[in-house]
């Protein structure tokens, strides 16, 4: 009786112990969920604070998957930059203010009224200059105001969005300029490593995926200025680039002023 009962209670143990070992992490498919990301892939995983959950049958991540794995620690985070700025989270609408020269991305949000500062985020790289992304291969980030297209799960830089480059307004001056191939497939995206895109480093990709998952990709505005205009206007030579690009810099500015209008953003980030 004593020997069935060490016996059991041994199996018992095995089976505890072995619940205890947080199992390794089915590989991902990195493969876009339209196109894949405009940079060279990197084979680097991305920090693991949650249990991946495997791909589905097809090999692909969804958005679903994502938001369990890193929903809740990217909630939590989130939700205390919100009550500090005394915005409810999650918000009605959100504004991402990409600096190219600062290397900054800011956070605006709104549940109601004005939008308030939420915090900054370091671009851990944005390939090109100062001036707006032409053609296919120049490896310009482009600059203009742009939405969020779609949210990627399964992308080569841990997780990524899709901006709608080329818009409305670029699309115009190519067919204007007869540049057939403008470029496009240009992210928001994790890593640090950029041909045309801006890339945030893992963990800020994680938060800025989950908010936009939460908020609605037709809720989220994207501004890409070359520097601060609330710190000094944005002053184009026209001698280098296209004339449009004084209509381009004067929208920029006025939406970057709408948004926020004050300087606070240019506090140091959280």
């Amino acid at each position: 009786m004593k020997s069935t009962a060490k016996i059991i209670f041994g199996l018992f143990m095995a089976v505890l112990l072995g619940a205890c070992v947080a199992p390794k992490p089915a590989a991902i498919s990195d493969i876009s969920f339209a196109t894949i990301d405009d940079d060279v892939p990197q084979a680097q995983p991305g920090p693991n604070l949650y249990f991946i959950p495997p791909p589905s049958l097809d090999g692909q991540r969804t958005v679903e998957d994502v938001l369990q794995a890193y929903g809740p620690y990217a909630t939590l985070k989130l939700a205390s930059y919100f009550a500090k700025a005394k915005v409810s989270y999650p918000p009605s609408k959100v504004a991402f203010i990409a600096l190219k020269q600062e290397k900054k991305l800011e956070l605006w949000a709104k549940d109601s009224g004005e939008f308030r500062f939420i915090r900054n985020y370091d671009i851990q790289a944005a390939s090109g200059v100062a001036g707006p992304k032409l053609r296919q291969g120049d490896e310009q980030v482009p600059e203009g105001i742009y939405r969020i297209e779609g949210l990627n799960p399964n992308s080569h830089y841990h997780l990524s969005m899709k901006i709608n480059y080329p818009n409305e307004f670029d699309r115009f001056h190519a067919w204007q300029e007869g540049r057939s191939k403008p470029g496009s497939d240009i992210f928001i995206h994790g890593k640090a490593s950029s041909i045309g895109c801006l890339a945030m480093g893992d963990e800020a990709i994680e938060e800025l995926f989950v908010l936009t998952a939460n908020v609605g990709v037709d809720n989220v505005k994207v501004v890409i200025a070359p520097h601060d205009p609330r710190g000094y206007p944005l002053v184009a030579d026209t001698e280098k680039l296209p004339g449009w690009i004084l209509e381009l810099y004067s929208n920029i500015s006025r939406e970057i002023n709408a948004v926020s209008p004050t300087v606070k953003s240019l506090k140091t980030g959280l």
